[in-house]
């Protein structure tokens, strides 16, 4: 897909969300079940491929930046090692409830994405995620949007917002499994 760009949220669309706590250690990173291959699948279908992701223990004080960066540096050995690619990762640390913050919905991530990758345009790109923020970024921005059914404890919200999607599956790769049908 020429100057297309997949956006994909991390816990719970990429790997495992730990209930109620944070992944701030490589040992607590489990990839979903086959997230690895449909990344690599994905890798020969978009033109880039973005992770953004809300990560607020940081500003919580539970992990620090170097922590963070360095599970996403593994993710992406990982990932490479199998044959996919990761192009960017953008992550916000500041916490819900601090004024004007960068965490999805606000667009602050794929701006920043944009002016790293200008060729990016957002009515060629799809946002896939595990939440209602995530598809709400993904709709402020004209993207095409893409729930996965992972994070079971909103299931409530998605009957209330299931205008915020253009797709549902139940992981990364059914997804990947049914792409063209997303692409299209």
């Amino acid at each position: 897909m020429q100057n297309h760009t997949l956006f994909l949220d991390r816990d719970g669309v990429i790997n495992q969300r730990i209930p109620d706590a944070y992944v701030n250690h490589w040992d607590d990173f489990r990839f979903h079940r086959g997230a690895v291959e449909a990344i690599v699948r994905f890798s020969q279908l978009f033109e880039r491929i973005i992770v953004v992701t809300n990560q607020q223990g940081i500003g919580k004080g539970i992990m620090t930046v170097h922590q963070l960066n360095r599970i996403h540096q593994r993710m992406e050995e990982a990932l490479v090692k199998a044959g996919g690619r990761i192009d960017g990762i953008y992550f916000c640390g500041d916490l819900k409830s601090q004024a004007n913050n960068c965490r999805k919905p606000a667009p602050a991530m794929a701006l920043q994405a944009q002016k790293d990758f200008p060729a990016i345009d957002f009515q060629q790109s799809i946002m896939v995620g595990d939440s209602i923020s995530d598809l709400q970024f993904g709709r402020k921005l004209g993207m095409k949007t893409v729930l996965i059914t992972t994070k079971l404890d909103e299931k409530y919200l998605w009957e209330q917002h299931q205008k915020d999607w253009d797709y549902q599956f139940e992981s990364l790769a059914e997804m990947a499994r049914k792409v063209d049908e997303v692409r299209n």
